[in-house]
């Protein structure tokens, strides 16, 4: 049975050209920095988790709320084939008991905040928005799409962002893996986007450059049925 099912919807994806020496600390062991035309990159991401099911049961008020994470990407060969995956350096999620289950069974980062989230369809147009609250204060990452979907070139930059299916982290010196299965996802071509967010109080003293830098990319992908399973201690 999967430990985790759900649809992942209306997937921003924030991207930014990042230093690689800034992320050694974070890689887990038995993996390495996975880059796309010689870039090292970190995305900051806000989705809605919807129908969600943990072991196959829908737990009363956890099953439609706002994830926000800030993750970068690795890879780990196995039977001379790499398995591209992610690392997060921080989960955000509305939900106390999400946090407790996720930091206590697959070693992640998760932090429970106020949360809140904006769809709004006009015409031809979706506005999608992602907020979370710290230090008393509301951040926000937000785009304006056109309402059409478009399939993801081969090799492409937003290919490498978005289609990644194993997750990695770190928990001293062991390593957690896990896959994640969904099939291809398509984007929405983008208008214009808004970031408004403090990197230092979301992600501490490390990421604190980001609050100056101008993203790479921004995507808006649909997302799909997602469901995360096979465990495994490396």
């Amino acid at each position: 049975m999967s430990f985790l099912k759900a649809e992942w919807r209306k997937l921003l994806m924030i991207n930014y050209e990042i230093d690689p020496e800034i992320l050694k600390p974070y890689v887990p062991k038995g993996t390495e920095l996975d880059f796309y035309n010689n870039k090292c990159y970190v995305s900051l991401i806000g989705f809605m988790f919807v129908n969600t099911k943990l072991l196959g049961v829908k737990i009363p008020f956890h099953i439609n709320f706002e994830e926000v994470n800030l993750r970068f990407y690795v890879k780990r060969k196995e039977n001379e084939i790499d398995k591209r995956g992610v690392v997060f350096i921080k989960e955000i999620v509305p939900k106390l008991a999400i946090t407790f289950v996720a930091n206590t069974i697959y070693n992640e980062n998760y932090e429970t905040l106020p949360m809140k989230h904006v769809w709004e369809e006009k015409e031809d147009k979706f506005n999608i928005s992602y907020q979370w609250k710290t230090n008393k204060l509301w951040n926000k990452i937000e785009v304006n799409v056109k309402n059409e979907k478009k399939e993801i070139e081969d090799n492409s930059e937003i290919e490498f962002i978005s289609e990644h299916y194993w997750g990695y982290s770190k928990d001293k010196n062991k390593t957690t893996e896990y896959e994640v299965k969904h099939p291809k996802w398509k984007y929405y071509p983008l208008i214009n986007y808004n970031v408004g967010v403090d990197f230092l109080a979301s992600y501490g003293k490390d990421f604190e450059f980001l609050n100056k830098q101008n993203p790479t990319s921004v995507f808006l992908l649909e997302g799909s049925g997602i469901s995360v399973e096979n465990k495994t201690i490396l």
